[in-house]
């Protein structure tokens, strides 16, 4: 994710960074130009259509059209970053369980209790590593250190790497309560989070398995195309040669919108806009060293 100041507009204004949209959009761009040039010369020089012409009354259907335009495209762009902000205060709401449960464990565990003060202070972090790693390439991979942990062997890179953190936590934190490390009240209190664990799990899976339904997107780069692909048509008269910088422009805008709500509905991704999931699970990891420890 880019951190930018945004009261900065000549910085915003001048500046492409790798996924701006201009890059994306030039070659078909500079095909809408051609195009635009080809139908003005036609008409103008070609043509020579009268002044009643019923051509020249196709920018009445692009104004009614384009009304229905910017209310798609308006909705398309706040569905988009209401995927983008709930993913974001997921992520929030992992960091603050994380902490809440080394809180609770630090505060329940004796201090001399280090066999099981080492196992939360590596499944707690490691379940935000495991999540970001599923929600990026869906598969699960594991970053410990030298220090042996038996219990680490049984986990499967094939299966489900949040779940399998999860059911260690649970399998611990269970079997201290069976050894009266834990009462039966500390046991409903810590059961609390780690529930909420797989709660934020399943919420960014769901953001993540549920895209626009495809015939809404499809319907709208439908509808981008014909509509910038008849302006010419239109307000050549009005407007001459000038068309062929016009209707480029309209299709940039209206693409850029597009691409933009592609980007962000998908804020697990690698892209400038997607969310720094992984600079979230490291800040989790740093913080629970410093509580548990």
């Amino acid at each position: 994710m880019i951190v930018y100041n945004p009261k900065d507009w000549i910085h915003a204004t001048f500046t492409l960074h790798r996924s701006d949209t201009v890059r994306k959009l030039f070659p078909l761009m500079v095909v809408m130009a051609l195009y635009s040039w080809g139908i003005a010369y036609w008409e103008l020089e070609y043509l020579k259509l009268s002044e009643r012409s019923w051509i020249r009354n196709i920018t009445i259907l692009h104004n009614l059209l384009g009304f229905v335009m910017s209310i798609l495209l308006v909705f398309r762009t706040n569905t988009a970053y209401d995927r983008w902000w709930e993913a974001r205060k997921q992520w929030g709401m992992l960091t603050n369980v994380s902490r809440n449960l080394a809180i609770k464990v630090n505060a329940f565990l004796a201090p001399q209790d280090e066999a099981n003060r080492d196992f939360f202070e590596k499944t707690i972090p490691m379940y935000a590593h495991t999540l970001f790693e599923h929600l990026r390439s869906n598969k699960t991979r594991f970053m410990l250190d030298e220090k042996a942990h038996p219990e680490f062997e049984h986990l499967d890179n094939r299966k489900h790497g949040p779940n399998q953190v999860a059911s260690l936590m649970y399998s611990r934190t269970n079997r201290l309560y069976r050894d009266e490390v834990l009462t039966g009240d500390q046991l409903i209190v810590i059961n609390n989070e780690l529930l909420a664990l797989t709660d934020i799990c399943g919420a960014c899976e769901r953001i993540k398995n549920t895209p626009i339904p495809w015939s809404y997107s499809s319907f709208i780069k439908k509808f981008i195309i014909v509509y910038v692909l008849t302006l010419p048509i239109g307000y050549v008269f009005s407007m001459g040669y000038f068309v062929i910088a016009a209707v480029p422009f309209v299709f940039y805008v209206m693409a850029s919108l597009e691409l933009i709500a592609e980007s962000i509905e998908d804020p697990f991704g690698n892209d400038p806009d997607d969310l720094p999931i992984d600079k979230i699970s490291e800040n989790i990891r740093k913080h629970i060293t410093e509580i548990v420890r």
